[in-house]
């Protein structure tokens, strides 16, 4: 499918109708499209590589320029295009689609609802969630996990904060997979103990034996924890991937560009990127292919 059409199909379609029902108002799964048919339709937009145009190589998000939604229970800001929020500019970064900040009330969650073909990872930055899903997994992810679920041919889940006195804040981010319909798979592990300080350290891959959880996709995630004045130089682990760098705190420098706390940036045809920290903070870097 060309540009043109990409962005027809996407305009068209818009994202409320596949994520809210999925989301929201989850009750009957015969009647929700697929997660992946529908998001396919609304890729090609900017940040996947333009043949004709070679100079751009960036792109910068800058936090307050997200999309929100506040339900109450749920305070959510998203990168990308998602439910209500509709940008043609702001649909994805190569196979990186969700990326969403999700602040969640004390008791509170997202019921049963369905997933296919869809890597998605949640990161937890404070509180407890619960997931339950139709594979029997049951699990409490925590500050330090990080979570994966591969949606393969169709699964369910649930998510809900944990505790009753506190809300949970965690990264809900979706990849599009490198293969369809393979069997659902669930993954959590705690990254405390491999964290490091001023340099970035492997959170996620597409390798079953590497650090970190794994995906089904030619993806890879650091975080880094610096302190002010440190840097490190982040090195693309495959030729045609891009990197998007999303701030969890503080106030870095990368690539003489600056950014602060939930700040985003996007950067393609580079064999590298540097971070520096100008003020503590702590970086999450999802390197991703620019194609699909």
């Amino acid at each position: 499918m060309d540009r043109k059409k990409f962005i027809k199909n996407a305009l068209l379609t818009g994202v409320m109708g596949a994520i809210t029902p999925q989301i929201l108002k989850a009750t009957n799964s015969q009647s929700i499209k697929s997660t992946y048919d529908t998001l396919m339709q609304q890729v090609g937009f900017n940040h996947l590589p333009n043949k004709n145009i070679y100079t751009m190589n960036t792109v910068i998000h800058k936090a307050e320029t997200r999309g929100s939604a506040n339900h109450g229970w749920l305070n959510s800001h998203h990168t990308f295009s998602f439910a209500n929020y509709h940008n043609p500019e702001r649909m994805h970064f190569g196979v990186l689609r969700v990326l969403n900040d999700d602040r969640v009330q004390a008791g509170m969650g997202f019921g049963t609802h369905p997933h296919d073909n869809m890597e998605i990872i949640s990161i937890p930055l404070e509180g407890d969630l619960e997931h339950k899903d139709s594979m029997g997994n049951v699990a409490v992810i925590k500050e330090g996990d990080v979570q994966v679920l591969s949606a393969g041919t169709g699964i369910t889940h649930s998510e809900y904060n944990k505790n009753k006195d506190k809300e949970v804040k965690f990264l809900q981010i979706w990849v599009f997979p490198k293969e369809r319909n393979v069997t659902p798979r669930y993954d959590q592990v705690s990254i405390r103990d491999i964290a490091k300080d001023n340099e970035f350290y492997q959170v996620l891959s597409p390798n079953q034996d590497d650090q970190g959880v794994w995906i089904n996709q030619d993806a890879w995630f650091h975080i880094g924890k610096f302190t002010k004045g440190n840097s490190d130089k982040y090195k693309i682990k495959k030729e045609g991937n891009g990197v998007y760098a999303f701030i969890l705190e503080g106030e870095v420098e990368i690539n003489n560009e600056k950014l602060s706390k939930r700040d985003g940036m996007g950067i393609w045809n580079t064999d590298s990127i540097n971070v520096k920290a100008t003020e503590n903070a702590r970086v999450l870097l999802m390197e991703v292919p620019m194609t699909m």
